[in-house]
C-alpha cells in the first residue's frame, strides 16, 4: 500500500468534473466512465493518450507516492495532516495553462509562483518522516541514470526528483506524445479547458490518495481543507 499527498480540486468543482471526464475516472469514486469524443480526436483517441494518467486521477503531486514509514499508521498521517493544514494558508493560483512537459501534458502556472513553491516546499519536509526509505527496486524504476544530478540527490534525499528548486506545479492530462500526436492533443485539450482556464484556482485543501495494491488506481482517501480544524473522509 502506497499514500500520496496531492493537491485536487473539489470534486464538484467544474474544473474537477472537466477534468474526470476528460481522463474517464473521478478519484473520489472507484468507477470508471467512458471518455468521449473531443475535437479532432476520437473517443478511443481520447482514451489511449489518457491511460497512464488515468489511474492517477487529476492532481498535483506534493509529496509523491511513499510507502508508510515502519513507525507509523494512517491514522498518524491523516492527524498529522490535519494539524498541517490547519496552520497552512490557502494558495491562489491566478491562472493555470496548457503546457507539455517532457512529452505529456499538463496544466502549469502561467508564471512563477513563490508562494505555491514554499507550500509545497513545507508539505515534502512536513511528511518526510512518514516516507519508508525506497528500495533498490524503486529507484531503478525512476530511471537514475536519466536524471540531473540536483533530481538524483532529491530522489535519494527525499524519494522524489522533483522537489524543491527542481519542483513544478503540474496537473498532468496525457502520456507522452510525439510531434505528429501533439498538435491535435494539443487543440483537444485546448478546446475543453479553455473556458474553465479563465478562472483562479484556490489550493484551499491538501488530499491524501491511496494506492491499496500496486498498479490499482489512486483513490481519494481524505480531503484536508486549509486553515480549518476539520477534515472529511470521502472514500
Amino acid at each position: 500500500m502506497r499514500y500520496a499527498i496531492y493537491f485536487t480540486p473539489r470534486q464538484d468543482e467544474p474544473l474537477a468534473r472537466l477534468a474526470a471526464n476528460w481522463l474517464g475516472r473521478d478519484p473520489f469514486g472507484a468507477a470508471t466512465r467512458p471518455v468521449e469524443a473531443v475535437a479532432d480526436l476520437s473517443a478511443a483517441e481520447v482514451a489511449f493518450h489518457t491511460a497512464s494518467a488515468r489511474r492517477y486521477g487529476f492532481h498535483a503531486t506534493l509529496k509523491a507516492p511513499f510507502r508508510l514509514a515502519a513507525n507509523e499508521t494512517e491514522a498518524s498521517l491523516r492527524a498529522a495532516l490535519d494539524a498541517f493544514a490547519e496552520a497552512t494558508p490557502t494558495v491562489t493560483i491566478p491562472r493555470l495553462i496548457v503546457s507539455q512537459i517532457d512529452g505529456f501534458f499538463a496544466l502549469v502556472t502561467e508564471g512563477p509562483l513563490p508562494s505555491l513553491n514554499r507550500f509545497a516546499d513545507d508539505v515534502v519536509l512536513g511528511f518526510d518522516r512518514f516516507r519508508a526509505p525506497l528500495t533498490e527496486a524503486e529507484i531503478e524504476r525512476r530511471s537514475p541514470d536519466s536524471l540531473k544530478p540536483a533530481e538524483f540527490r532529491n530522489l535519494c534525499q527525499w524519494g522524489y526528483p522533483y522537489v524543491f528548486e527542481t519542483f513544478r506545479f503540474h496537473m498532468t492530462l496525457s502520456g507522452r506524445a510525439g510531434p505528429q500526436e501533439s498538435q491535435r492533443l494539443r487543440a483537444a485539450i485546448d478546446s475543453l479547458f479553455a473556458e474553465v482556464l479563465q478562472q483562479p484556482v484556490l489550493v484551499d485543501a491538501l488530499t491524501l490518495f491511496v494506492e491499496t495494491e500496486p498498479g490499482a488506481p489512486f483513490m481519494v482517501l481524505s480531503h484536508h481543507a486549509l486553515g480549518r480544524r476539520t477534515a472529511r473522509k470521502t472514500a
